[in-house]
């Protein structure tokens, strides 16, 4: 329920586990995945959220309300200087050769991929539309 909030979260540099990546759905593997990994549980869930060691609750629906309740609760959110995590499988990101850069990677862009996945990135269109979301929170 809270795919797109992970997405921004990762593009924010966090290390963020998203259930469905890992195939879980029900409460109680989410929260043993949380407690293992010393997660803050985020969920939309009361029950789920009251039942958690560490959870923020979100009540909206929007991702820009929701990057505001995280706000309130202390979470710091702007991009990095360079992107540090994969939006798609939240792997860690090192800079790339633009020489190696597949073609659909612009020529004039600083390119990054994941260690992980391998999935390429660079600061585009994305990029510029999340630092925009985030400058009016």
């Amino acid at each position: 329920m809270l795919g797109k909030l992970a997405t921004f979260l990762r593009m924010c540099g966090y290390d963020t586990a998203y259930a469905l990546d890992r195939g879980l759905e029900a409460d109680e593997p989410i929260l043993r995945l949380a407690a293992s990994e010393d997660r803050t549980l985020l969920t939309r869930d009361e029950q789920l959220a009251a039942r958690a060691a560490d959870a923020i609750l979100l009540t909206e629906r929007g991702i820009e309300g929701q990057l505001r309740e995280l706000q309130a609760a202390g979470v710091a959110l702007s991009l990095p200087a360079r992107p540090r995590r994969c939006s798609n499988c939240n792997g860690e990101l090192e800079p790339a050769d633009a020489d190696e850069a597949p073609a659909h990677v612009p020529d004039d862009a600083e390119p990054y991929r994941c260690r992980d996945c391998g999935q390429w990135f660079w600061k585009g269109s994305h990029w510029d539309a999340v630092r925009e979301t985030l400058s009016r929170l």
